[in-house]
C-alpha cells in the first residue's frame, strides 16, 4: 500500500517556549502492599499546536499523565504548568476554570446526553464557555451538520464519537486531550474520528495530545513519546505525518 505523507509541522517555526511543562511528575496510589505507583519523575514539554500521541501498553501511565495535564488529578510529586498557570498545587476552583475555559476531553466512550439531540449535546457546553464557536460550526468541523437534529441513538458509534469531538473544541479550547478515542471502533469509523481531531489541530491550531494503545496511529503525530512502567522511555519526533486516511490497523 503506498502512504500519502505530508510534511510535519516545521520545528522552526513553532514558538520555542514550551505551552506546558512537566518536570519530575510522580504519581502514586495507596500505600504500603498495595502502592502502584503510575507516574515515575517525568519530564514533558509541549508545544503550541502540537500533535502528540502517547503509546505505550495499559498499566504504562499514559491515563494518569493525560488527567494531570488536563487538571483532573494531581500528581504525588514534582510540577506541571500551561503557560503561566500553576496546575500542581492549584485549588479545585481554578482547575475547574482551566478546565472549562482551556480543555477539551474526548474519552474512549461517548458519554452523550440520550434525551438531547446532537446540537443539543454541543449546545450544552457552548453555554458554560465564555467564547465558544456556533455549535453548527463545531459540527461543520467534524463533518454532522447533517446529523444535528438527531439523537444519540440513531447515530453509528463513529458519529456518537465524532459529536463527543464537536462538544470538547464547541469552547475552542486551547488543548485537546483524547484517551484512547478510537478503542471502541472499527478501522474506518476509527479513521473518521482521527480525520476530525486532526482537521481541530490543523485549523484551530489546538495543541493535541492522544493517548492509544495502536501504534498504527503514531504515524499522524509530530512526536511520538513511548511510556513504560510510569516513565517515557522513547520520544521520537516524526518529520512525515500520514494522514488519518492512511492509517490502517
Amino acid at each position: 500500500m503506498q502512504v500519502r505523507e505530508r510534511e510535519a509541522t516545521n520545528p522552526a517555526t513553532q514558538p520555542q517556549a514550551p505551552v506546558f511543562v512537566a518536570r519530575g511528575l510522580t504519581k502514586v496510589y495507596g500505600s504500603g502492599d498495595a502502592q502502584v505507583v503510575a507516574l515515575k519523575d517525568v519530564n514533558l514539554d509541549i508545544r503550541q499546536g502540537e500533535f502528540i500521541v502517547l503509546l505505550g501498553p495499559s498499566g504504562s501511565g499514559k491515563s494518569t499523565l493525560l488527567n494531570i495535564l488536563g487538571g483532573l488529578d494531581a500528581p504525588t510529586s514534582g510540577t506541571a504548568t500551561w503557560r503561566d498557570h500553576e496546575l500542581t498545587g492549584a485549588g479545585d476552583d481554578e482547575l475547574t476554570t482551566y478546565r472549562r475555559e482551556h480543555v477539551g476531553f474526548v474519552f474512549q466512550f461517548y458519554n452523550l446526553i440520550p434525551s438531547l439531540t446532537v446540537e443539543e449535546n454541543v449546545r450544552l457546553v457552548a453555554q458554560i464557555a465564555s467564547n465558544p464557536m456556533r455549535p453548527a460550526e463545531a459540527l461543520e468541523l467534524v463533518g454532522l451538520t447533517h446529523r444535528a437534529g438527531h439523537f444519540p441513538s440513531q447515530l453509528s458509534g463513529g458519529e456518537q464519537q465524532r459529536v463527543a469531538v464537536a462538544r470538547a473544541i464547541v469552547k475552542r479550547p486551547d488543548i485537546l486531550l483524547c484517551d484512547e478515542p478510537t478503542g471502541a471502533l472499527d478501522v474506518d469509523t476509527g479513521r473518521l474520528v482521527l480525520a476530525a481531531i486532526a482537521k481541530v489541530n490543523a485549523e484551530l491550531s489546538t495543541t493535541t495530545a492522544v493517548i492509544t494503545h495502536n501504534s498504527a496511529i503514531a504515524g499522524m503525530a509530530d512526536r511520538v513519546l513511548r511510556l513504560s512502567g510510569g516513565r517515557i522511555v522513547k520520544e521520537e519526533p516524526n518529520p512525515k505525518r500520514i494522514r488519518a486516511e492512511d492509517v490502517t490497523w
